[in-house]
Formats: C-alpha cells, structure tokens, sequence
C-alpha cells in the first residue's frame, strides 16, 4: 500500500445528536481472521440515523457508522482465509457474535448478549476501508452492481426476516415505505400476496412510488384499511402505528415491529390483542437469514432504488432520510 494509501477519508460521530465530522483516519489493520475492505458502497440506514441522533445509546465513541457496506477484499488478517484478494463481498449490521451461548447453539445469534454490531461497536463504511470479521461477511449476487447491493444488506436482510415472520400472511400492509418496504413489496408480489402501502400522511409521493411496485393500495398510516390484513409490517420506528395495525389486521393476524428502536407503544384496548392476534419483534439478523435472501435474489429479482451521495455529503444524506426525503434507499459512493 502507498503512503498516500496510509489512510482514508472518513465520516466520524464524535457525539450523538452532532452532524458528523469529515477527517483522515489511519487505514485499519486487520487481524484475526478480520479482512480489510476497501469500501464502494455503503447505504444509509435508520439504525445509522437512530445512532447519530441518539435514539440508541452509544456503545463507542468517537465511531464510524455504516453497516451496509459493499467493497473489495483489500488484505485479510493471519487466520482470514474465507476470500480472496479482490473479490467483492457484502457487511451486514451483525459482524459477531460469541458462538457458545445457548442462543447461537440455537441458531439464533441474533440474540446474542454478546453480538457486536458493524458502525455501532467497531467501525462501519462511512469511509475508504474498514474491517470486518470475514465470517460474518457475504459473497454478493453479480446481478447488482455496488450501489444497488448496498441496501440489500440491511433493508433486504432485516426485511426479508420481519417478511418471513409473517408466515404466509396473504394480505399484508406495509407501514412506513422506505428502503426495506420498497424491497420487500416487490418480493411479496412476486410471491402472489397482496400488499397495501401505508406513508406518513401527505406524502402521496411515496403512495405513488408504491403503486408503481405492486402495491395495491397506498395511503396514510391513519387511514383504515380497505380489507382486514392477514399481518402487518412496520418498518415506521413509529410506537402509536402499533395499536392501528392491530385494529387493521384480522383475527389471527400478526404484527411485525421490524426496527431497533421505536418509541413508545400507547396504552390500548385489549379488544384489539384479542382474538388470536400477535405482536411480536425483529432483533437483527442472522447468517442464515442471509444465505436464504440471497439465495432467493440472486438473479436481480429485486430491483434497488438508490440515491447516491459522496461519502463527504453524509449528513445531507441523514438529513434527508429523516424528513423522508428518499424515494428508495440513500447510498454512500467514497
């Protein structure tokens, strides 16, 4: 590696709720069986934006967020063998795990008391490289280029689990119509189910973006639903869509909470839990669920919409992802 390769521009969070501050930072090492990536692509999350704007406790600070993350195999630590030098792989938002807790021998290491997060507790892609233990990283689909399989590895992989935690719902709403939405309407169509698409009120632009993807209805998430959902989804870190969906979604019906944050669920009538409904939620993600998603998409079943912006306009980026500015997913090109 140059001199001048010795180190790498990159978007650091000194302190939750500050815009984030563009610097130089030392090219990580890797060790272990960490690879070193040097990064192409990384899209902005609301996890991303829920850390900056301390929605989410910080685990570490200062801190490089960005857990969906594209890039090249740029070295590899001593006991790093799963990739070779060159070869594109993918960074989802878990990047480890312990690997002996009854939740990991269970296949469920998206439990784990000890989980470490990419962009949360070790650096994430909002700069020219980062690390990652390669055990937790994903050959890609060579259907999507860098920009179009960056939003795959959070809204498609977090989607894809809340989607399969409404088993075989037929009809299912959709509340907040953003990245993971955008996505998983396309792949609930494909699968013959029917969607109905709920946006903040007023944003006819998302309603119209929707219906475009299949949707065979659009409107507020105040608006009832034109037939009883068989479940719901929300991906709106919104509390009181809680006690809508529930009203919305018929007797046995399921209530899929799929962010890291929400705010607080409103007290509610018990005659809306009643009848065999379910509320449950979605905790990250495991290897599994992306050897399954990827599988299913590998030939570019789905098609990404993304809005790129230069790693440096990172916070324009946040920005416009909270005011719901994005039609699609935001993605960062360094």
């Amino acid at each position: 590696m140059s001199a001048a390769a010795r180190t790498m521009r990159a978007m650091v969070l000194d302190a939750p709720g500050r815009p984030l501050r563009a610097t130089c930072l030392p090219v990580p090492v890797p060790a272990g069986r960490d690879v070193l990536i040097h990064v192409t692509a990384c899209a902005v999350c609301r996890t991303d934006l829920h850390i900056v704007d301390g929605d989410l406790p910080p685990h570490r600070l200062p801190l490089v967020p960005g857990h969906e993350i594209v890039g090249l195999v740029a070295g590899a630590g001593p006991e790093a063998e799963r990739f070779r030098l060159g070869q594109r792989i993918g960074v989802p938002w878990l990047g480890g795990s312990c690997g002996v807790c009854r939740y990991c021998m269970e296949g469920r290491e998206n439990l784990c008391d000890r989980a470490v997060f990419t962009g949360y507790d070790r650096d994430g892609g909002f700069a020219g490289y980062t690390l990652a233990d390669e055990r937790y990283c994903f050959a890609l689909p060579e259907a999507y280029d860098d920009a179009h399989a960056a939003p795959l590895l959070c809204a498609g992989l977090i989607g894809y689990r809340a989607y399969a935690m409404a088993d075989r719902a037929h009809r299912i709403g959709l509340y907040g119509f953003g990245a993971a939405a955008h996505l998983i309407a396309q792949l609930a169509r494909q699968q013959g189910r029917e969607v109905f698409a709920f946006t903040r009120a007023g944003d006819t632009r998302a309603q119209a973006f929707a219906r475009t993807l299949g949707a065979a209805w659009a409107g507020p998430s105040d608006a009832p639903a034109p037939a009883p959902l068989d479940a719901a989804i929300l991906f709106a870190p919104v509390g009181e869509l809680v006690p809508r969906a529930l009203a919305a979604t018929a007797r046995g019906g399921i209530v899929v909470c799929a962010g890291i944050h929400m705010s607080d669920i409103p007290a509610f009538p018990y005659a809306l839990l009643w009848g065999e409904r379910i509320v449950r939620s979605v905790a990250n993600l495991t290897r599994a669920d992306g050897a399954a998603f990827f599988a299913l998409v590998e030939h570019g079943e789905l098609t990404t919409r993304v809005v790129r912006y230069p790693l440096h306009e990172a916070n324009r980026a946040l920005d416009d992802l909270r005011a719901g500015r994005i039609e699609g997913a935001a993605v960062l090109v360094p």
